[in-house]
């Protein structure tokens, strides 16, 4: 399944800073994750622990299994975010968004 990134940075940065960084992050989620086609199912089923316990102070009441796929979206993602924006301190307002 695809997906879609969206980089969404200050206005000062150029397109092709923003393309990058966007590149950066792809590679650096599908890595973490270990394959591009995790990307979509392992967000999905961490929106879904989020909406069901994002309210909830960690940890949350789930099962291991529920936990290990948390924290793997969640170390996937600050790789992710490092490698797009940890040496572009300018971005450092920047965000993301991936679209299913």
């Amino acid at each position: 399944m695809s997906y879609t990134l969206k980089i969404f940075t200050a206005e000062e940065v150029t397109e092709t800073a923003r393309e990058q960084a966007a590149q950066r992050f792809r590679t650096a989620l599908e890595t973490s994750l270990g394959d591009a086609s995790l990307v979509v199912p392992v967000y999905q089923a961490y929106l879904k622990l989020l909406q069901a316990h994002g309210d909830h102070p960690r940890p949350w009441p789930i099962s291991p299994a529920e936990q290990l796929l948390a924290d793997q979206w969640e170390e996937a993602e600050m790789a992710a975010t490092q490698a797009a924006f940890g040496a572009e301190r300018y971005m450092g307002d920047a965000h993301f968004e991936l679209g299913v």
